[in-house]
């Protein structure tokens, strides 16, 4: 399993992001899809995960209301959709996949993407 983690950048607080992350495998709906960050000089933290069926998606408490995470089967993406980013945003963003079911820690996840700087800053 490869993933390509896209989309992150320089935005100004208040302002929207989406980040895109495109997976090499035959059947993407087999997996469990997330996303982490990790800030300077902090440790990596969940942020979101969906299901292979998009039925359930789970979010940290930080980002709930703010970000909304989806997929599209068809074209091996998953997605994270940020809104109203403040400056505790910025971090490295990874995604993950794992075949084992939904879960929020990062230990669970064999398979990570590269990851995609995120700057909040005016």
């Amino acid at each position: 399993v490869q993933l390509q983690a896209s989309g992150g950048g320089l935005v100004d607080p208040g302002g929207s992001l989406r980040l895109s992350c495109v997976a090499s495998v035959r059947t993407f709906s087999d997996y469990y899809m997330a996303w982490f960050r990790q800030a300077p000089g902090k440790e990596r933290e969940f942020v979101a995960a969906i299901t292979g069926t998009s039925t359930l998606r789970s979010y940290a408490d930080s980002v709930t209301g703010r970000f909304t995470i989806s997929r599209d089967n068809a074209d091996n993406t998953v997605f994270l959709q940020m809104n109203s980013l403040n400056p505790e945003d910025t971090a490295v963003y990874y995604c993950a996949a794992t075949s084992g079911g939904l879960a929020r820690e990062a230990t669970y996840y064999p398979y990570w993407g590269q990851g995609t700087l995120v700057t909040v800053s005016s």
